[in-house]
């Protein structure tokens, strides 16, 4: 669920909420429950984390996949699921 960012034009106060895609938008305000909350258009952020990634999927810099680090130590120990899962 992506996290929206509302802003009241009443008393400015700026609010974050985690809600669904087809939700309908917050309009009171829960600083001075006017009805004159506005969501902020803004970027959405986002990382891409676990298995089935490669290392320079949207790496920058000299960041290494630590996903990748630890699964690839604990496959030799516990098989190819690292060892994490029901099976062992």
């Amino acid at each position: 669920m992506p996290i929206y960012e509302y802003q009241c034009n009443a008393c400015g106060h700026e609010h974050e909420a985690l809600q669904k895609l087809g939700a309908e938008p917050l309009v009171v305000c829960p600083a001075c429950n006017e009805a004159e909350l506005k969501k902020k258009i803004s970027a959405a952020g986002f990382r891409l984390k676990g298995g089935g990634w490669y290392e320079t999927d949207f790496k920058s810099g000299n960041k290494k996949n630590v996903a990748g680090e630890s699964s690839s130590s604990s496959n030799s120990a516990g098989g190819g699921c690292g060892g994490s899962c029901a099976c062992h």
